[in-house]
């Protein structure tokens, strides 16, 4: 038997609450297959079994908290404790008790002699050339009682196979790119554990699709959760006390600046592809974005600050924290020294962290230590936000949606026109107690400069 223990999953971090088992007890598991899902105060994770074997006991339920080193669950060899039940059953209703009686009295052969032809009767050929193993014959009524023990595994066959097919175990997110590319999700067998339909999954579907087919809009779909309630998760509940938190203990408030991202645009269609083949990773304008919102950090120290008591700490690196949504909440995991990465590392990196962050991969550790945050909220066509800062930060910058419009421009002799440029608002909420309007100002205006010029060849990385 091996105990699989809560491990610790960050320095700070003592206690988690499990919040949904991914396998029963009685299931088969592997080296490092997902068991349980655990929630702390910093991220949601699954827990891997470190073991092969069989989960005989689970010893914390759903929505109990433990501390780290606590015993989860219980893996060993053979059926679980719960599997014997079903075949002692059938032993007990069987008359296998009245067969080792009559063996005392099978001595007498005389008379266990009339009692073979009445079995080949019932078992036909089979029994008429076993004469000589008339001994055995009391054996095979035994063998007639186990049949009914096979019986209980495919009872529970279809369970399995019913909980597989479970619509709970289709995401918001996943379901709704599944509306975006018109799949229907009742017919597609999912891949992820128990069964679960992934957004690949979507992806693949999408792309099995006639191309004939004509696009159509997807209807809009009634959210499952409309008319219900449930309570709040650990994650939730954090996130939800350190807003409210921030809001009571700092002097907030947002500067704007419209910046023209039409060269970033420009540099970005023409090296798009070969920055796909060479890195594997989609260009997006992300990457540029914190790039030069890191960069401006170092010689803006005011916004890259700490508040600890009545000091302020003034940091020696830009650790950007980037915002991920997930199913779960708003995480925000690290890139560290951020200012020093070129884009295709640090494209790669926003790939890695945000996909294992979505899927409970990411390390604890991986979402502390950021210095300041930037939120991309023009991801779902916000034009610009007005970010919560969350503390320890003191700043956080929020991104709006890349549009084209028109704009008043100038030509390199003074003359003014309108053309179709690539519009973006850059959105700074900072803490005023220790930042102030023209320290905002002046990091803003700097970030908008370097995104403007588009000069980003030099630091592309491939």
């Amino acid at each position: 038997m091996s105990e699989v223990q809560l491990p610790a999953l960050g320095e700070s971090v003592t206690e988690g609450t499990v919040t949904r088992w991914l396998k029963k007890v009685g299931d088969t598991v592997a080296v490092d297959e997902p068991l349980v899902e655990v929630s702390t105060d910093k991220v949601d994770t699954e827990i891997p079994s470190p073991v092969a074997g069989t989960l005989q006991q689970i010893m914390v339920q759903e929505d109990e908290t433990v501390e780290v080193g606590a015993v989860l669950a219980v893996i060993g060899e053979g059926a679980a404790a719960a599997d014997p039940a079903p075949s002692v059953a059938p032993a007990a209703e069987a008359p296998a008790e009245p067969a080792p009686a009559a063996a005392p009295s099978a001595p007498p052969a005389p008379t266990a002699a009339p009692t073979p032809p009445p079995a080949p009767a019932a078992t036909a050929a089979p029994a008429a050339p076993a004469a000589p193993v008339a001994p055995p014959a009391p054996a095979a009524p035994a063998a007639q009682v186990a049949p009914p023990a096979p019986a209980a595994p495919p009872a529970a066959a279809p369970a399995a196979s019913a909980e597989e097919s479970d619509p709970n175990y289709v995401t918001p997110i996943v379901r709704k790119l599944a509306n975006e590319m018109g799949v229907d999700l009742t017919g597609l067998t999912g891949t992820g554990v128990g069964g679960r339909i992934r957004k690949e999954d979507v992806l693949a579907a999408g792309s099995q699709a006639p191309a004939s087919t004509p696009a159509r809009p997807a209807p809009a779909q009634v959210s499952p959760l409309r008319g219900t309630s449930e309570s709040m998760s650990r994650l939730r509940k954090v996130l939800a006390e350190r807003a409210v938190a921030s809001m009571q203990q700092t002097a907030q408030l947002t500067s704007v600046v419209e910046v023209d991202v039409t060269n970033v645009a420009n540099l970005r269609d023409r090296v798009k592809s070969d920055f796909l083949a060479k890195t594997g990773t989609k260009l997006s304008f992300m990457p540029f974005f914190t790039l030069a919102a890191a960069e401006a950090l170092r010689s803006n120290p005011k916004i890259n600050s700490t508040v600890e008591g009545d000091s302020i700490v003034y940091h020696d690196g830009e650790n950007i924290s980037f915002a991920v949504d997930t199913e779960r909440g708003l995480l925000t995991p690290v890139l560290r020294d951020a200012a020093s990465l070129s884009i295709a590392d640090m494209a790669k990196q926003i790939a890695d962290m945000a996909e294992r962050t979505r899927n409970n991969q990411l390390k604890p550790d991986e979402l502390s230590g950021g210095t300041f945050t930037v939120t991309n909220t023009g991801s779902r066509g916000a034009l610009f936000d007005t970010p919560v800062v969350f503390l320890p930060q003191s700043a956080i910058l929020g991104t709006g949606i890349v549009t084209k419009r028109p704009v008043v421009v100038k030509d390199a002799l003074g003359n003014e026109a309108i053309a179709i440029r690539s519009m973006v608002y850059l959105a700074l909420s900072y803490d005023h107690r220790t930042i102030d309007g023209a320290d905002a100002s002046r990091y803003l205006v700097e970030v908008k400069s370097r995104l403007e010029q588009g000069a980003f060849e030099a630091n592309l990385g491939i």
